[in-house]
């Protein structure tokens, strides 16, 4: 049972189309999953046909559970509808490039972002909603992102830190969630026209913030997941209106339906996804991001020890220490000091008592390790594992555990077992 004001208005907008629109929402809905391009990608059973748009995007049988697959808690692929995956590949992010996120959770495309950037550059993922800047952070940590750091604040706040500081910045905005009526019945039982207009008054403001955090000649895309035209065209007119130093770009997205100020619509009716909505914006001008230069801290010997011990290599970056752990942060990594920050750059680990404990973090970006242990997806040694038990093995001391080859976890052997280092709050 649809609202009777957003049916009213979206025969209006569709026209002719609207019963098209309608048919749509009583067909299965069609789910997809992304790999990560920085793993070996897997021949799985129940993959299906790729998505158009995202070269690492796989829709998958509707009856198949591949979030209980071994390979999605070793960050093989993130599990994200279709539509979802587009607003990135517009913003077409390079390797080396700095990119903010900057309405992130639960990080379905701060992880495309990262996917594209190849582990190189920087990259800022920010929720300004506690609770949902975690599961975000836990995304980032499942998919092994090491140039990434995670803050928990309000737009507005990183605006007056970062200004012009990114070479592509994308608002993924909350919305009326217009799009994902099908998707969820949340979606239409919170939605009013009230809350339209309420959702239209933030975004123009988050987006006023956005715009100051792109360099010159940098790109900001502007997305949501409704069909509202408050929230979508005319907040976009809007914007143009008050920064005329941002204009219309036009990019090349022949699966979707292109509209106006470099807009473009995905309708549910016209491909295999959800509803969207995006518009890329270029910032005029041309001017590098500025330099960044922090302190570093002096890595313990602990870690220098057990990091030549397992012969970890580590990419360019630098130690500092956050709360109680070790972090490498990102080469690009600004001054953080101040910020509500959820995470720094890639978990390495602690120093208890003398001696280094990794962090599960970084069993799940390491790719080379002298010591690791593969077990199959399907074995015995590997649910075992996820459930916490100690597996047989002959393996001595801190080793990466691995599920076909993909890091899943730590572990630590005596030779005839492996004590197991699985984080308790995963395991089955």
């Amino acid at each position: 049972m649809l609202p009777q004001d957003f049916l009213e208005r979206m025969q209006a907008q569709l026209g002719q189309e609207f019963s098209q629109y309608l048919s749509s929402l009583d067909r299965p809905r069609a789910v997809a999953l992304r790999f990560d391009p920085m793993k070996r990608i897997p021949e799985l059973p129940f993959l299906q046909e790729p998505v158009p748009w995202e070269p690492m995007g796989h829709y998958y049988a509707p009856d198949s559970r591949p979030g209980l697959h071994p390979y999605h808690e070793a960050g093989v692929y993130y599990m994200q509808e279709a539509s979802a995956m587009a607003p990135v590949a517009l913003l077409d992010p390079q390797p080396g490039e700095r990119i903010c996120d900057l309405c992130a959770a639960p990080g379905g495309k701060s992880t495309q972002i990262a996917g594209r950037l190849r582990g190189q550059g920087l990259l800022l993922c920010n929720e300004i909603e506690p609770k949902r800047a975690k599961i975000l952070s836990r995304n980032i940590e499942r998919m092994g992102i090491g140039n990434a750091f995670v803050t928990n604040e309000h737009p507005a706040r990183l605006a007056e830190r970062f200004v012009e500081f990114f070479d592509r910045v994308l608002v993924d905005a909350p919305c009326s969630g217009e799009g994902m009526f099908r998707k969820e019945e949340a979606a239409v039982t919170d939605w009013s026209l009230q809350t339209v207009r309420m959702c239209a008054d933030r975004q123009r403001q988050i987006l006023h913030g956005a715009a100051a955090m792109v360099r010159p000649g940098g790109r900001l895309v502007y997305s949501t997941c409704t069909f509202a035209p408050e929230e979508n065209e005319q907040t976009v007119a809007a914007f143009l209106a008050e920064h005329p130093d941002f204009q219309p770009e036009q990019v090349s997205a022949p699966w979707f339906v292109a509209g106006e100020n470099g807009s473009f619509r995905l309708w549910p009716h016209k491909l295999k996804g959800e509803g969207h909505f995006a518009a890329v914006l270029r910032r005029s001008g041309d001017e590098p991001v500025p330099e960044v230069r922090i302190k570093a801290d002096k890595p313990p010997k602990e870690w220098t020890d057990f990091a030549a011990q397992l012969e970890i290599s580590l990419p360019a970056g630098r130690p500092i220490s956050f709360g109680q752990s070790l972090y490498w942060a990102p080469e690009q990594l600004p001054e953080i000091g101040g910020l509500k920050v959820m995470r720094p750059g890639l978990e390495l680990g602690i120093v208890k008592k003398g001696r280094f404990e990794p962090a599960h973090a970084l069993a799940l970006w390491l790719r080379d390790c002298s010591n690791a242990v593969s077990f199959a997806a399907d074995s015995d040694e590997m649910c075992r594992y996820l459930h916490g038990d100690v597996v047989p093995c002959q393996m001595r001391g801190w080793c990466i555990v691995q599920v076909d080859g993909y890091g899943i976890g730590w572990g630590k052997g005596d030779g005839s077992v492996l004590k197991n280092h699985y984080p308790k709050g995963l395991r089955r």
